[in-house]
């Protein structure tokens, strides 16, 4: 069968009809920045990632945000599951990272695929397992490791020839601290000579040493 649903080793091993059903469901892109769901909307379908990043984000009373997990291809959105099982608003807001491509399975064919579909309940409580484990090492690392470790180490992981493009906000959202505790971060490191700041980006003066602080797990 041409088309997305081939090109997917999980759904290549549903029934005929079961694949023909999804693949009158057409792709669809959507560009860099777009919010797909709000905190108090319903879930209506459930997202299938062909290419591309979706960020899951948590905002508290003061408007601090926390980033709750990422949706790349062959993963899944928790909350998109939660809403669609057990009709539950959103609590978090969703946003592509970049440019997607992405499929919607309505809610009425994600309930019929749950009902008749082993290898289609597999993919999903599998992805479902996999992404709260996730979301429990972040949970883990807000809690015990110390900002500047988790600083480091989120430069050391964006980092592109030694450069992070990146403004503070979106630092300090994957690293569920405070804008302004990575800005005073960020001073430190400039002055211990192991970033340089620079209009838009951050160079990495000395990447052996934020590797070293990144290895910091816990609080002392």
């Amino acid at each position: 069968m041409p088309g997305w649903v081939a090109q997917s080793a999980v759904f290549s091993r549903l029934s005929k009809p079961e694949q023909s059903a999804l693949a009158r469901l057409q792709p669809m892109r959507v560009p860099k920045q777009h919010t797909l769901f709000h905190p108090g909307d319903i879930a209506e379908a459930f997202v299938i990632v062909l290419n591309g990043r979706i960020d899951v984000y948590l905002t508290g009373p003061s408007g601090r945000e926390i980033l709750l997990y990422s949706v790349a291809p062959g993963e899944s959105c928790v909350q998109t599951t939660v809403g669609l099982l057990g009709q539950k608003a959103y609590t978090g807001e969703a946003m592509t990272a970049s440019d997607c491509e992405v499929v919607l399975i309505p809610r009425a064919l994600f309930k019929d695929l749950m009902d008749s579909s082993a290898p289609f309940r597999e993919f999903v409580f599998s992805a479902f397992a996999d992404r709260v484990q996730g979301m429990m090492h972040v949970l883990e690392k807000v809690a015990f490791h110390k900002v500047e470790a988790r600083l480091a180490a989120d430069l050391m992981d964006r980092a592109e020839s030694g450069i992070v493009k990146a403004t503070q906000a979106e630092l300090a959202a994957h690293i569920g601290s405070a804008r302004e505790v990575v800005a005073r971060q960020l001073d430190a490191f400039a002055k211990q000579g192991l970033i340089e700041r620079e209009r838009g980006a951050i160079r990495l003066l000395n990447p052996s040493a934020l590797r070293k602080i990144a290895e910091i797990s816990q609080e002392v």
